[in-house]
């Protein structure tokens, strides 16, 4: 197995449902630390790459884990990706094999972590957009006083951010879609959370959950 791929034409998932290998190696891993806690999402292609170099195991429903050998080899993963010598189950979740650090609980303030926290989103009228029709926008207007801080910072569409201009939501006759606050958690698990999208990935969750009531030092 090498990055470039050996990755065949012939992959199916399960009770023979063809699904297109690109599709499936773009997907997400959940990559948990050495101690069990999830630290990063990654791509299915990269968790494949990681197990084959002995830097990851695999970890299936039992919370065993497997090397790439024995992983080929586990009869009990439906979801497939065809392989030049055959097929190999999905990993869904990989341990790491020496990495003990635990996922930061301070978020850095900046422009791509407010628009991790909005989820891309103007605050005032809901659009999702790409990011390079978005900016930030101060609720209170630094011409007023206003911060450049978490609760005072969100995401903006032009359109909104032109009529606001130098005005308060309240003076420009517009409305915030809810409170800005300062994160306890990095974006990345915010949306892990948000965005369960694995059934594997859930018993692995339980620490964000506990993380999501934490302030932030």
């Amino acid at each position: 197995m090498n990055e470039t791929g050996a990755i065949g034409p012939d992959a199916s998932g399960p009770v023979g449902r063809r699904v297109r290998p690109a599709d499936v190696l773009l997907s997400k891993t959940l990559v948990l630390n050495r101690s069990f806690l999830p630290v990063h999402i990654t791509s299915v292609r990269r968790a494949c790459v990681l197990l084959y170099q002995g830097i990851a195991r695999a970890v299936d429903a039992q919370y065993q884990t497997f090397d790439f050998r024995a992983w080929c080899e586990h009869p009990d993963v439906p979801e497939r990706i065809g392989l030049v010598c055959g097929a190999m189950p999905v990993p869904r979740v990989i341990v790491l094999a020496t990495y003990d650090r635990v996922p930061r609980r301070h978020v850095r303030f900046n422009r791509h972590n407010v628009y991790a926290r909005d989820h891309d989103t103007c605050q005032y009228c809901g659009r999702r957009l790409p990011r390079s029709e978005l900016n930030l926008d101060h609720v209170v207007p630094r011409s007023q006083g206003g911060l450049s801080t978490w609760d005072n910072v969100v995401c903006s569409c032009h359109a909104c951010n032109h009529r606001k201009g130098g005005n308060t939501p309240q003076q420009a006759g517009i409305r915030l879609l809810k409170r800005p606050v300062r994160p306890a958690w990095t974006p990345f698990l915010g949306e892990t959370l948000s965005q369960a999208r694995y059934r594997e990935w859930r018993p692995f969750l339980s620490f964000l959950d506990g993380a999501r009531g934490d302030g932030v030092a």
